[in-house]
This record gives C-alpha cells, structure tokens and sequence, in this order.
C-alpha cells in the first residue's frame, strides 16, 4: 500500500497548479505568515512560471507609521512611563530612534507575549502609569479589548492604551481602488479571517470582480489555497471561498467579534506605505476614554522622519520587491534594521532576507 506523505501532496497540488494556470497571472498574498512561510516551505521553487505572487500590508508592526512609534518613545522617556509591547515593536525605527535605543537610555519597558500582563503590571506599580502598545489586527484586537473590560471591572487607573490596531479589508478596499496593482487574486489571511469570517471579504467579488482564497498556513494548505484560487481565475469566477474550514467558520468568532464592538470604534486610520484609510482603525469608544493614553499623556513629538531610500512602504503595498529597495541587505539588514519590514518576524524584507537572499 503505498503512503501518500505532505511533500508527496505538495508535489502533486504544484503540478495541479501549473496545469490550471497557462496564462501568467499576479496574486497578492496579504498576511505576513503565508510570506514567511511560503519562503520557509521552499514553495516559490514549487510555483509555476506563469504565477507571480506579491506580498500585502498583513505585518501589523510593518504598517505601523512612525509617528505612533514615536509617541512610545517620547512617552516611555519624557513620561516615564512604564511600557508593555509585543517584541516586534522593539526595534522598529522612529524618527529619533526605537524602543530598544530608549531602553538602553533608561526606559522601563517589558515585552509582553498578552494584553493581560499589562494589567498585571499596572496592578503590580500602582504609582506608575503603565502603557499598553496596543498594536495589531483584528487577531489581537478582543484581547487587548478583554484587558480593557477587566481593568475597568477591576478599578485600575493607571493602565493606558495606545492603539495602534488596523483591519485588513479597508486595506485591501485601499490597495484595489488604486488600481495600478492588477491583480488576479488574494490569498487572505488564516488568523484574521478566524475572528471575522468571510463576510467582510466579500466586496473583493462583489466590487472589483477578483477572487480570494481564506488559507491557512501548513504547505498543503498554501498549495490547496492558491489552487481553489487559480480554479476561479481559470473559469473566470469570482468568490471568497474558506479553504482553512477547520480554524475559520463562515461568521468567523462572534463572541471576539462583540469584545471588539463593545470596547472599540471603527476610524480612520494611517497605514505606512498606503497613507489614510478610511475606516482602517479600531479606537477606544467614549465610554473608555479613561484608557486612552493619548488624551492622558502630554507628549511634545519631534517632526516625523523617515529613513531615506527605505522603501518599505510600496512594498507592503506589492509596488516593490525587497530586492528593489537599494537598502535591502546593504545598509538595511535584520541586525540593523532601516524599517519596519526587516524588524518584524512577519515583514516581508526579513523573510527574502532569511530565505531567499541566502538560499544560493
């Protein structure tokens, strides 16, 4: 009896994918993980000639712009606050320098690994204002909202939050109503789409006539993803179709989803690299303005500067490859980072850097 194994059905599936795709067609992968997996998985040596896959805005540190890391900054050391961030952030580059640098200048900060230790530490120094780096999708989002619920059930004053969190469909609304990117699909995100569903997805058929493909992040499921998509693309249909049914029900998660609505607002918000969304932003409602680290802290913010010649922001938008920016592994490299791209676990710079840069 022979044994079909993972790489035996990821071979197969490439083959299928050739065999459904004869004209050259252009994909956007949106999430960070499918392009740091897709390099991990040696799957771009699996693809045929005629699939150009780019990646999307899905790094939530990478989309992050430089002012709000600028207010970490200033907050953690002219305030003296007490700062809990995720790691990623720590070395983001601000105008005037990263969290990393304030630390070493005397900054009290903490990676954290959830919203919750915050609360902890806030409980834990009373006299001190604690400041959550709220910053993330709607993954991180009922978390962060959850630590909000709980520090007002509990009394606790001194917590305060800068969010920073962004939704994946207005940015892709965004980046479509461009339209200089000519794509042919979307590859969209596995953890996102497992607290909002599909339903948010569907103007991607019903307003711009391209299809999209919920995946999730093994080789098989990649490989299977981009077949459902390149099937549509063949028969020239246009659907949001769930390949990652066992993690994303078409709902999605409703009781994350009402964590979210009761503790936060829809806004605009600014995305590095694509500018003011609207509706791109989660923002504390009234009702919980007492969290809100912009309204406590009085902050004096340098003049914002970017890293010249960086070009990370068209790629986050799938204008530019890593291998366009004349930074990329020449003055910008993940030991010394110019932008957010080459910082963070999911940044696409960081990824063609890990693997493809050193794959010869």
């Amino acid at each position: 009896m022979s044994i079909i194994t993972p790489a035996h059905k990821v071979s197969a599936l490439a083959k299928h994918l050739a065999a459904l795709l004869p004209r050259p067609v252009k994909v956007m992968e949106v999430c960070g993980t499918h392009t740091v997996n897709i390099f991990r998985f040696g799957l771009r040596s699996l693809f045929p000639e005629t699939l150009e896959l780019v990646s999307g805005p899905g790094c939530p540190v990478c989309v992050t712009p430089v002012e709000e890391i600028d207010f970490l900054v200033a907050a953690a050391l002219s305030q003296g606050a007490r700062l809990a961030t995720f790691g990623d952030l720590l070395r983001v580059p601000g105008s005037w320098g990263s969290l990393k640098e304030a630390r070493a200048q005397g900054a009290k900060i903490k990676i954290i690994y959830s919203p919750m230790e915050a609360l902890s530490l806030a409980e834990n120094f009373p006299q001190e204002t604690v400041l959550l780096a709220a910053v993330g999708f709607e993954t991180t989002a009922p978390a962060v909202a959850a630590t909000v619920l709980e520090a007002k059930r509990r009394g606790v004053s001194n917590l305060v939050l800068a969010t920073s969190h962004r939704l994946v469909p207005p940015a892709i609304r965004a980046l479509l109503a461009s339209g200089d990117l000519n794509l042919d699909g979307f590859i969209l995100p596995g953890h996102v789409s497992a607290v909002i569903g599909r339903g948010p997805y569907e103007f991607i058929a019903r307003d711009f006539g391209l299809p999209g493909v919920i995946t999730g992040f093994e080789a098989t499921d990649i490989m299977e993803g981009l077949c459902l998509l390149a099937h549509q693309i063949r028969e020239g249909r246009a659907e949001i179709v769930i390949q990652y049914s066992r993690a994303v029900p078409p709902e999605g998660n409703p009781a994350a989803q009402a964590l979210m609505k009761e503790v936060f607002s829809t806004g605009d918000a600014s995305f590095r690299g694509l500018g003011e969304i609207p509706g791109g932003g989660l923002f504390l409602r009234q009702t919980y303005e007492e969290f809100d680290a912009r309204g406590r802290l009085d902050l004096d913010l340098p003049p914002v500067r970017e890293t010249k010649g960086c070009l990370c922001g068209q790629i986050l938008s799938g204008r530019k490859r890593p291998l366009d920016c004349p930074l990329f592994a020449r003055g910008c490299r993940p030991d010394n980072p110019q932008g957010p791209c080459m910082v963070s676990s999911e940044g696409t710079c960081a990824a063609w850097f890990q693997f493809h840069e050193n794959s010869s």
